[in-house]
């Protein structure tokens, strides 16, 4: 699996650079939602990203290692690529992954809960819709 196609790898370099720009013109600097997730499907190690720096491997974003500390920061995606799991698996993108969560709102969430994986469940009641009201028996009840 490739863990950083094309479309990912630019929209991951147009947040940098929109977080660049913001912080030479000294504004506030952009708070996007993560884009990609990356996950240890024999563990709880979960990656949230943001941004991809010039360097075209150095990620931001959010690392939880499965310690109870998730933590903002920066991570290598060839180290990550490079981790070998258990019955030859490594690391998996999420290719399903969406959200429409700032990186501060997972931080604040998966700190809160423990973990990214705590967190997702946490946001995800947040954003389901509410339940449609069912309509009466025939008999008024």
């Amino acid at each position: 699996m490739i863990l950083l196609p094309p479309p990912l790898r630019t929209a991951l370099r147009i947040n940098a650079v929109l977080r660049e720009m913001h912080m030479a013109r000294e504004w506030d600097v952009p708070d996007p939602a993560p884009i990609l997730k990356l996950f240890n499907p024999c563990g709880a190690a979960t990656w949230l990203a943001t941004e991809l720096d010039r360097d075209d491997d150095t990620l931001f974003g959010l690392a939880d290692l499965g310690f109870g500390c998730p933590e903002l920061g920066s991570f290598s995606l060839s180290e990550i690529a490079s981790v070998r799991l258990p019955f030859g698996l490594g690391i998996e993108r999420d290719e399903h992954f969406a959200t429409a969560h700032s990186l501060s709102a997972w931080a604040e969430t998966a700190r809160r809960t423990g973990s990214i994986i705590a967190a997702e469940a946490a946001l995800r009641t947040l954003t389901r819709p509410p339940e449609l009201p069912t309509a009466p028996d025939e008999d008024g009840g």
